[in-house]
């Protein structure tokens, strides 16, 4: 029992963590371009809602991004900034819970996320 909450606790401080630069990448967007509220991101904590709701954040992260930058008048990379790897992040999590795929889902996933997690924050921090 007390390896499991070791396990969980270490599996817990990534994951707020990334939910943190998610939201404070949202904060930073003017309010009239972010199609969410940064603090709707922490419902990945959600048991169940969190399989439906992780397309939701990269969709609407994509496009609040996508309306800062060009509001800015800020060069951007993509016109869905972080869309690509966040659908395959997604996707790849999802296919994680299928015997025998897991093998070689699971890795990608947690590659996605790491690549995912770091284009977030390289954007957050264009946006100073």
């Amino acid at each position: 029992m007390g390896i499991m909450l070791v396990f969980l606790a270490i599996m817990l401080i990534p994951a707020i963590f990334f939910c943190l630069t998610l939201s404070k990448t949202l904060g930073k967007c003017a309010p009239q371009n972010r199609e969410m509220a940064p603090g709707m991101v922490w419902l990945l904590f959600v048991p169940l809602l969190n399989i439906v709701w992780q397309f939701m954040v990269v969709f609407k992260m994509a496009g609040s991004l996508a309306k800062e930058f060009q509001a800015r008048n800020l060069a951007l990379d993509n016109p869905a900034p972080g869309k690509t790897i966040g659908l395959a992040m997604c996707i790849a999590g999802i296919c994680a819970a299928i015997p025998l795929v897991n093998f070689i889902a699971g890795p990608a996933a947690l590659i996605c996320w790491i690549v995912y997690w770091v284009k977030i924050a390289g954007y957050s921090k264009q946006l100073v």
